[in-house]
């Protein structure tokens, strides 16, 4: 069985439109259309069972309506598509909105502090976060630099370990191996909390758009002996398997980690394992 803990995608009306604009803000290649059927595709390819899916609100505004999608997908694709819930730091109704997630079975909320412009270790981030775990929410956020806004980090492994000082610790997954290339700051600040990492978009290359943006730019990701380091630091009970679709293709990501120098249980543990745990599958 395996499980991808981060996929992406948009309603039909607008998944053109959107998987064409972030592509080329980020000038990177999209592996699906950006649809929900463009997903179940590449997860029959990939050999997929599960995906979990994380909306992010941009604006305050879309917070309920992208929430009652997350909640007929559930419905509709349950055996297939597991969706999150949103919150944007604008949102002032958060306390109400995460009740009505958990009370209609939404396993957790994804959060984005570059594309909502606030520190994850502010003050409005913290009652959200702490509003969350009231509920027994899982909490995943982006963490580290965001590839489509250079330099920006709202969301690094010290600012996630303030948040974990503050609240103590709960169900708090950091996508992209704890920090897109903040890798090195990873385990010194979280090593010895009960975090979970997700290993989207960590793994091999950058696949460039011919737009010629990476040209003489380093679009290397972590390769094997990178990605172990961070395997032997915080142990295969705390690593979740995530591609990034429609930004990272699903088979090659299972390819890497299959490839890498680990025995069956842990490859399984990282696959679905401690997916189905956290999740109560």
């Amino acid at each position: 069985m395996i499980i991808d803990f981060h996929t992406h995608t948009f309603p039909d009306s607008i998944a053109a439109r959107a998987v064409d604009s972030l592509s080329k803000e980020a000038h990177i290649v999209p592996h699906t259309d950006g649809t929900v059927s463009g997903l179940l595709d590449s997860m029959d390819k990939g050999g997929i069972d599960m995906s979990v899916l994380l909306p992010v609100a941009t604006a305050s505004s879309q917070v309920e309506s992208i929430n009652d999608k997350a909640l007929r997908n559930n419905e509709k694709y349950g055996d297939r598509l597991c969706s999150f819930g949103c919150i944007h730091p604008e949102y002032s109704r958060f306390k109400e909105e995460l009740r009505r997630l958990k009370n209609n079975g939404i396993k957790g909320i994804k959060i984005h502090p570059v594309y909502q412009n606030k520190d994850i270790d502010s003050k409005t981030f913290l009652d959200i976060i702490y509003a969350a775990c009231e509920n027994d929410l899982i909490v995943i956020t982006h963490a580290g630099l965001d590839i489509g806004f250079p330099g920006v980090v709202r969301c690094s492994p010290k600012m996630c370990r303030n948040v974990i000082n503050t609240i103590g610790e709960f169900k708090f997954v950091l996508a992209h191996m704890g920090g897109w290339r903040n890798w090195d700051e990873v385990p010194l600040y979280l090593e010895d909390t009960t975090a979970f990492l997700d290993t989207s978009f960590s793994s091999g290359r950058i696949q460039a758009l011919s737009d010629g943006y990476w040209d003489d730019k380093d679009t290397g990701m972590l390769d094997a002996d990178g990605f172990m380091k961070l395997v032997n630091a915080f142990g295969s009970d705390r690593l979740l398997f995530g591609s990034d679709s429609p930004w990272s293709d699903q088979k090659e990501a299972t390819t890497f980690i299959k490839g890498l120098p680990i025995d069956e249980n842990d490859a399984t543990k990282i696959l679905s394992g401690n997916a189905c745990q956290l999740l109560g599958r």
